[in-house]
């Protein structure tokens, strides 16, 4: 049984648990636990998503923690990026054929490093550089790290995935092509928006991902497409370097990308998960 199979059935049932320790179980009921960050008043906490309330926790998502008997409305909290203090946040290129075009698949998982700074909340504002054409959006499946992962199995790599949020690697192309690194093509501030909740006890190897600009779909695609899945990406980081509760990974986007304007509204969608929506903005 994967560690993240028991930890949900504990959690439907009420009980205390101590989190990411106790990862194992929705795979076995077909439950899915939302979890959020969010802010009330002055202070931020975590919290598991009840249809439209939020039950609050008391501790660290990421550490231990047990549910309180605090309810808040959804519409009356602010939700935050979803890992308070990621140690690294990293990202996959050419993940998708569609979005490779006739160039040829890496034959392993290709991380580049975006940076914790960049992260952006859900409603948060993408800012457009003065100095820059117009950015491009790539919606993405972010990997939520939930314990330590060092040299770890591709059939055990997902024990030590907490679960999946919406992502939107905001690249500024220009940089991209012209620069010998990526660090602020595609890590300047506001350029990693993610959540709005980490869904976890989902299939992720197939859930449809769509983003829309001002409504209209941009790109649509299913989590089948990867051309590296997610256990096969944290078994081959973790090789590397160390993951952490609460890294994250961001997995790829599809098909082809355009430059927005400020005002435009972005939402990222995954099927089970939610929508993560974004809008543009010109530089003070």
């Amino acid at each position: 049984m994967f560690p993240s199979v028991l930890f949900l059935v504990v959690v439907a049932l009420g009980s205390v648990l101590s989190g990411p320790l106790s990862l194992l179980t929705a795979a076995e009921s077909g439950g899915v636990t939302k979890y959020l960050r969010f802010q009330i008043g002055d202070r931020d906490a975590y919290g598991i998503l009840e249809g439209e309330k939020v039950r609050e926790l008391d501790g660290d998502l990421f550490g231990a923690w047990t549910k309180t008997d605090k309810l808040h409305a959804l519409k009356d909290v602010t939700l935050l990026i979803p890992s308070r203090r990621p140690s690294k946040v990293l990202a996959l290129a050419g993940n998708y054929q569609d979005h490779l075009g006739d160039v040829k698949p890496p034959p392993h998982p290709e991380p580049f490093i975006k940076l914790p700074s960049c992260l952006l909340r859900h409603e948060g504002e993408v800012v457009q550089p003065s100095t820059h054409a117009p950015v491009h959006y790539e919606a993405e499946v972010v990997v939520v790290i939930g314990k330590l992962a060092r040299n770890v199995s591709k059939a055990e790599a997902l024990d030590y995935v907490l679960g999946i949020t919406c992502g939107n690697d905001i690249s500024a192309r220009d940089w991209q092509t012209g620069d010998v690194q990526w660090w602020r093509a595609k890590a300047s501030d506001t350029f990693g928006p993610c959540g709005p909740f980490i869904a976890s006890g989902l299939d992720y190897s197939d859930l449809d991902m769509t983003l829309r600009v001002n409504g209209e779909v941009r790109q649509k695609t299913s989590t089948k497409l990867m051309v590296h899945g997610i256990a096969e990406t944290v078994s081959f980081i973790s090789q590397h370097c160390t993951l952490e509760p609460g890294d994250l990974i961001f997995t790829g986007t599809p098909g082809k990308t355009k430059g927005m304007q400020p005002g435009d509204v972005v939402t990222v969608e995954i099927e089970g998960v939610g929508v993560l929506r974004n809008t543009v903005v010109g530089a003070k």
